[in-house]
């Protein structure tokens, strides 16, 4: 039971991270393009508040799936 305690940990750890990291990489993306081209700056902001939330799904679903086969197997 403790290896798939720690297995779902690094798991949830690492998808954590991932989603962190991805959505830091979209952020930084519209950051540049708005502050090359400032008129852009409402179309860039609706691919970042779609883009997101995107790129934060895997993650969470991650997540999900990892806590759901801790419950079934453990």
């Amino acid at each position: 039971m403790g290896s798939l305690a720690l297995a779902v940990a690094i798991v949830a750890g690492l998808a954590a991270i991932s989603g962190a990291f991805g959505v830091a990489i979209v952020v930084r993306s519209v950051v540049q393009g708005i502050s090359r081209q400032p008129e852009m700056r409402g179309p860039l902001q609706t691919l970042l508040f779609i883009g997101a939330p995107l790129v934060e799904a895997l993650p969470i679903l991650a997540i999900v799936i990892a806590f759901m086969l801790f419950g079934k197997i453990g």
